[in-house]
């Protein structure tokens, strides 16, 4: 059995990190570069790092600060936001990420899932997928949740799998930033129909949180910001305590 993965996630604007609720009202949450450190030296399995205005701005993704991350970690790292090309990934994957993260451009240019994919190697390619619950109905969001669609969130999924993606991202945009835990139950239906691993992002608010997502929400990998940047929870401590659980977790 895979162990699940415990992934922080670095949500950056003008350089720094920095966590809403609900994609709205976003506060600082500290250096990018520091918090990275902290992480990769207890227990991260991986970070994220979004640079979650980029698109809106229309501009590329901040290289240099990728640059600064990747050299002082040495975990797994996925960095997305504003990358439209091939020659944005190939940037991105020099500058020291292990994969990218596509969005806005997946739904804009699915063949972009299967040129990365083909160059690279479909685990390179995460696609994230922002979707918010509206009358029954999970829908898709572009430009950091600004820009809605009418595109379903399990058939989009089963696209981008289709087109070669490696991961799903599923951000929950009525649970971002709330703490009141994961979306379970639209989680549990994605790991169903999808044989690609499933991250779950959107709700960590306490253990418990993390416990049921892997388990209720059958996700493979969870996504947190805001309980880790302000040292809600440890690492470490929710590793060993899942442990006990029963959930497999690198220790």
């Amino acid at each position: 059995m895979l162990a699940k993965r415990i992934i922080p996630c670095l949500d950056i604007k003008n350089g720094r990190t920095v966590k809403g609720v609900n994609f709205l009202d976003l506060k600082d949450a500290g250096d990018p570069v520091e918090l990275a450190k902290f992480y990769a030296e207890n227990m991260a399995d991986e970070l994220v790092f979004l640079d979650i205005s980029a698109t809106e701005e229309a501009r590329k993704t901040m290289v240099k600060l990728v640059e600064k991350i990747a050299k002082t970690i040495n975990i797994p790292f996925t960095v997305g936001g504003g990358i439209s090309n091939l020659k944005d990934v190939d940037l991105i994957l020099k500058s020291g990420a292990d994969k990218v993260s596509i969005n806005s451009a997946a739904v804009k240019n699915p063949e972009l899932i299967s040129e990365i994919s083909k160059q690279y190697g479909n685990q390179c390619v995460v696609v994230a997928i922002d979707a918010k619950l509206i009358d029954n109905n999970w829908k898709v969001h572009l430009v950091g949740g600004k820009e809605p669609t009418n595109l379903d969130l399990f058939e989009w999924a089963k696209t981008v799998e289709r087109y070669g993606a490696g991961e799903i991202l599923f951000t929950s945009m009525n649970h971002d930033g709330t703490k009141t835990g994961f979306a379970n139950s639209a989680l549990a239906k994605l790991s169903g129909i999808l044989e690609i691993p499933v991250i779950a992002s959107g709700g960590a608010g306490s253990i418990k949180d993390f416990k049921d997502v892997f388990v209720e929400g059958k996700a493979d990998a969870a996504l947190a910001a805001s309980v880790f940047h302000f040292k809600e929870i440890d690492i470490k401590h929710l590793k060993r305590v899942l442990k006990n659980k029963g959930i497999s977790v690198r220790i």
